[in-house]
């Protein structure tokens, strides 16, 4: 491991620079063999690349069941992230779990000790930790968590399918199009233009869409870039965030599966949380910050409120009209039952099938949706083209 130091020589003279050892401790003994006086010293961060590496979702979910594994075997924490250190393939993710050991070593706590790193640990993670830590349950907490994480990922990469197929088509289909109308349709003008007849009104409207890609869009490229850049900025703020989130939830198709997919990860996260020991309340913040929707963090904060002057959860989420009137019936039962944890992750089951079966169903739809989308607008091209060509007797004559 590299560690940044600034130190000073015998003489006074202030240095600093970085030096490899196993850990903290062997870092300043190396410097002080050098005569050198340490002032600060720290992890050295991962050196600059194009392709700076990042932690992700992958890395947390090997972390956690890998961890899970030792910590259960009775192996010490400190240990136990010392072998996943010297395991960790991501430069990135190899320098957290080394900053962790470090400052579990120093006193910190567990949780305390991964709230320092957000890009790698999120508030639910931390949240569940802090309860295991309180609870001596780290094991079962990190069993958990494995599978949680595990279910989320899942769910993810099923979203992700579906999303990738259309994209990287209508991609292709874009750029096609406009290679077509740019490039190959001048050429068919050039050759109607020589025989000074009348073109088919289809032909003429594809030949004033390719002069006006050609001559227009050079030009008015900066307007675009600047329009785009401008939507961007707006759909960072609050109220562009809300805006956006309403909208998603209410496209034909597509918001149905965002819906259950963020009910399903609300009720699998709440579930979660109740059954490793986190107060309700701290439960439902949590969840709220990290539900990914504006719509359901409000629907969910009003939950909070209304748990917080001795109401009920599933009297503000029937009132937000985003949640399906089964989900309400199951919380409230849940909530009467005493079993709101069980309910929770049933529905949680559920929605995940949902989401798998409108994922198969949403591919299965749009494979011949793109194909009749990719015939009209190829076919349109190709007919105003060719058009001209039936009549070149009497275009010529």
């Amino acid at each position: 491991m590299q560690f940044a130091y600034k130190a000073r020589e015998s003489s006074g003279k202030a240095t600093e620079g970085v030096v490899e050892a196993a850990d903290q401790k062997a870092a300043i003994a190396r410097l002080r063999e050098k005569k050198l006086s340490v002032v600060e010293i720290k992890i050295a961060p991962p050196k600059k690349t194009f392709f700076k590496p990042k932690v992700n979702n992958g890395d947390v979910v090997i972390f956690s069941r890998q961890l899970s594994t030792l910590v259960s075997a009775g192996v010490p924490i400190v240990q136990g992230l010392t072998i996943l250190e010297e395991q960790a393939d991501n430069p990135a993710f190899k320098t957290v779990v080394g900053a962790l050991r470090l400052d579990i070593e120093a006193g910190l706590s567990i949780a305390d000790a991964m709230h320092k790193h957000p890009s790698a640990f999120t508030e639910l993670y931390v949240s569940m930790i802090r309860a295991g830590e309180v609870g001596g349950i780290l094991d079962t907490i990190l069993e958990r968590l494995s599978g949680f994480l595990e279910a989320a990922e899942a769910l993810r990469a099923k979203v992700k399918s579906a999303m990738m197929y259309p994209a990287v088509v209508f991609g292709a289909a874009g750029i096609i199009t406009i290679f077509l109308i740019a490039f190959v349709i001048p050429i068919f003008k050039d050759i109607f233009s020589s025989f000074n007849a009348e073109l088919p009104f289809i032909t003429r409207m594809i030949i004033v869409l390719s002069d006006f890609i050609r001559q227009k869009l050079l030009l008015s490229t900066p307007l675009i870039v600047l329009v785009v850049w401008g939507v961007k900025k707006w759909m960072k703020t609050p109220g562009g965030i809300e805006k956006v989130d309403e909208i998603s939830l209410k496209l034909p198709v597509f918001g149905i599966l965002l819906k259950k997919v963020a009910i399903a990860k609300f009720t699998r996260t709440l579930g979660t949380l109740i059954k490793s020991g986190v107060p309700i309340l701290q439960g439902l913040e949590t969840v709220a910050k990290t539900s990914g929707n504006k719509m359901i963090e409000k629907a969910i904060m009003n939950s909070y409120n209304s748990i917080k002057e001795g109401g009920r959860i599933s009297d503000p989420l029937k009132k937000a009209n985003l949640f399906p009137p089964m989900v309400i019936q199951m919380i409230s039962v849940g909530e009467e039952t005493g079993g709101l944890d069980n309910m929770l992750n049933k529905i949680a089951d559920f929605y995940d099938q949902e989401v798998d079966t409108a994922v198969h169903g949403l591919t299965s739809m749009i494979e011949p949706l793109i194909i009749v989308f990719l015939g009209i607008v190829i076919g349109t091209i190709v007919i105003a083209m060719f058009m001209p060509m039936f009549s070149l007797g009497e275009m010529v004559g």
